[in-house]
C-alpha cells in the first residue's frame, strides 16, 4: 500500500510532468487539460492555444460535461450554487486602481511601452484592437496610450466600475 503513494512522485521524477501521455500510463478515458508540450511530451499540440477562451481554434470549455457535485447531508443540501455578482466584482477594478493610485508616471509609461512593444511584434490588427479594448477597461488613459502607440482606433469603454470615466 505504501508504494501506491510513491508511484505519482516516481513518474514525475523519472519521466516528467507529461508521464500520463505515455500509452502505458494513459488513463482509459481521455482527459482534456490545458497542459501542453514541456518536458518528455509524447503528444505535441502543434502550437494550438492551450487556454480558453481563445481566438485560435483551441480548447473550448464544456460546462455540461462536469459531474453533478450535489449530495444530500442530513437535512441540508450541499452543492454548487451560482455566485451573486457585486458591483465591484470585475476583473478591471483592482488593476485600474493599481495603475491610477499605486504606479507613478514613470511606471505607467513603462507599462504602456511594454504592452505596446509586445502587441506590435507580429500581432494581427484584430488582436491589437482587442488589446486596446482590454486595457481601456483597466483605465481609459492607458487604453488611449496603447491605441496611440499601436496606431489603432479605440472603442469607447463600456460599463467600467471604478474607472475615471465612471
Amino acid at each position: 500500500m505504501g508504494r501506491i503513494f510513491s508511484y505519482h512522485d516516481t513518474h514525475l521524477h523519472r519521466i516528467g510532468p507529461n508521464y500520463e501521455q505515455l500509452p502505458i500510463n494513459a488513463p482509459k478515458a481521455s482527459v482534456d487539460s490545458y497542459n501542453q508540450d514541456g518536458s518528455m511530451a509524447y503528444e505535441h499540440s502543434g502550437g494550438r492555444a492551450n487556454y480558453a477562451p481563445n481566438s485560435f481554434d483551441g480548447p473550448v470549455a464544456d460546462p455540461g460535461s462536469g459531474a453533478d457535485l450535489g449530495w444530500h447531508v442530513g437535512d441540508g443540501q450541499i452543492g454548487r450554487y451560482a455566485y451573486t455578482a457585486h458591483s465591484d466584482d470585475d476583473d478591471f477594478v483592482q488593476p485600474g486602481t493599481m495603475y491610477r493610485e499605486v504606479m507613478n508616471a514613470t511606471e505607467q509609461e513603462h507599462l504602456a511601452q511594454n504592452i505596446i512593444g509586445h502587441a506590435s511584434d507580429g500581432v494581427t490588427p484584430e488582436m491589437q484592437a482587442r488589446v486596446v479594448e482590454y486595457w481601456t477597461k483597466v483605465d481609459p488613459g492607458l487604453g488611449g496610450r496603447i491605441a496611440d502607440g499601436l496606431g489603432v482606433g479605440r472603442a469607447a469603454p463600456t460599463n467600467i466600475p471604478g474607472s475615471v470615466a465612471d
